[in-house]
């Protein structure tokens, strides 16, 4: 079965305290992304199927998450019985409105650019797109974004009443002057980034079915390649793996992380993963990829496919053994990943276009890129 991981979610309009609608479009994915990845959570269908504790949220942040030593017991397990998420059941004609329950800056000092993990409390409804009103054309709507989900289908606060967003706020530079340029800042990300306790925002959705995780085989081996914020439906299959103790799924094949990002303060939920990988050894692999701190075998930057050739041996017989592989970021990382594959399947003796061809038709192959 497929479990409701990797699914997406858009945001919709910011409520104003001045009672009007802000339109500003963003949804569960990256801003300015069209990511339909929905790593996160199964919307109820039913409102008897709702937890009854629902006047009060207990959210894990993302330190107190990464010092966890036990798996968390999960309610409502009535969410597993849901084998897909339904899919747009709030549309923007009719969104649904929600309350940000935190923001957290989660990447240190020298990290080029801000990165926030924010938490959502959707009540337990269905998600949806975050969209808002285009300063261009007056009375209608932005252009939708859509955001990975960086949670499971219980959320953060493990009852299936939040969903998690993993959100860079998107900031231009003047080519001239060098200066950021704020009356060119992106308008959902930032709103987003700079969102208090309580602030009120529509969402519409979920859309998207591409990175579902199948559970089909607990045994199987899964290979995740992101950048960036493109980690954020990863986390989500991780907390599934190793966090959240579910009857129905126990995980014991092998995950297999490569994430590439600028430099070490820039790593996202690098103490979650870490903690996995002490946990979990037999079963968790983690591999990063720094651009700006490590050299690859010819002495360039380090790039998630540098990392990947470095154990191209290993994952193509892991494909060949049919694991599913995963790509999640920006769309310019699959130009140079897709090289590197091409270039060793050559070396070993393989046409990289028949196999490829063949991972699609098994449903290994992943792609949410944006």
């Amino acid at each position: 079965m497929a479990s409701a991981l990797g699914a997406q979610v858009a945001a919709v309009a910011p409520i104003g305290s001045d009672g009007r609608h802000y339109r500003s479009c963003s949804s569960l994915k990256g801003n300015n992304s069209r990511n339909k990845s929905w790593t996160g959570k199964l919307a109820w269908e039913n409102k008897t199927l709702q937890p009854r504790h629902t006047k009060k949220v207990f959210c894990m942040s993302v330190q107190q998450a990464s010092k966890s030593k036990c798996k968390v017991a999960i309610k409502p397990l009535e969410l597993e019985n849901t084998k897909e998420p339904p899919l747009n059941l709030y549309k923007p004609k009719g969104p649904y409105t929600a309350s940000i329950v935190s923001v957290e800056r989660i990447v240190g000092p020298k990290a080029p650019g801000e990165t926030c993990h924010i938490v959502i409390d959707h009540g337990g409804n269905p998600f949806v797109h975050f969209q808002g009103e285009n300063p261009k054309k007056p009375g209608a709507p932005n252009t939708v974004r859509l955001y990975s989900i960086a949670s499971t289908r219980y959320g953060d606060s493990f009852d299936g009443r939040t969903a998690s967003l993993c959100v860079r706020r998107a900031v231009y530079y003047d080519p001239e002057t060098g200066k950021e340029d704020p009356s060119k800042k992106g308008i959902c990300s930032n709103f987003l980034c700079d969102s208090k306790p309580g602030d009120k925002i529509q969402i519409t959705g979920p859309s998207g079915k591409i990175m579902l995780l199948p559970e089909d085989d607990p045994n199987a081996t899964h290979i995740m390649i992101g950048t960036g914020t493109g980690v954020a439906p990863f986390r989500g299959y991780l907390r599934r793996m190793f966090m959240e103790d579910v009857p129905s799924f126990k995980f014991g094949g092998l995950a297999w992380l490569f994430l590439g990002v600028a430099n070490t303060d820039s790593l996202l939920y690098d103490e979650e993963f870490t903690n996995y990988l002490q946990q979990y050894p037999e079963n968790f692999r983690y591999d990063k990829a720094l651009s700006r701190e490590q050299k690859n075998k010819s002495g360039g930057k380090m790039y998630v496919q540098d990392r990947i050739e470095e154990y191209s041996d290993e994952i193509f017989k892991l494909l060949d053994d049919g694991a599913h592989i995963y790509f999640c970021g920006l769309k310019g990382m699959m130009l140079g990943i897709q090289d590197t594959l091409k270039r060793v399947a050559e070396q070993r003796g393989e046409s990289w276009d028949q196999k490829l061809s063949q991972l699609k038709k098994n449903k290994q192959w992943h792609v949410e890129v944006y």
